[in-house]
């Protein structure tokens, strides 16, 4: 039983370990009013994941209104660099 334990810790620490490898190419994430969720790469382009966690395309210069009311502006469309982010990021 505790053998069991210690693997399943072992693999947890291993998927956080790999999360926090991935989100270092991310500067920061800003959610929407709509549930979706803008992330800002640190060369500045960003990237959308919508409320049911899968990647979605927003034409550059789309005006974005987040939780708090504030109004941001799409920059790039970095569809397939997130895709890829929450690929490594998936256990499976």
């Amino acid at each position: 039983m505790i053998k069991k334990i210690l693997v399943g810790t072992a693999g947890a620490m291993i998927a956080l370990s790999a999360f926090a490898v991935d989100m270092s190419k991310v500067d920061k994430s800003i959610e929407l009013k709509d549930g979706s969720t803008v992330y800002i790469f640190k060369d500045g382009k960003m990237g959308m994941e919508n409320k049911l966690g899968k990647t979605v395309r927003m034409k550059p210069g789309h005006v974005m209104e987040t939780k708090d009311g504030q109004r941001i502006i799409m920059v790039g469309d970095e569809v397939a660099r997130l895709e890829s982010l929450m690929r490594s990021q998936s256990p499976n």
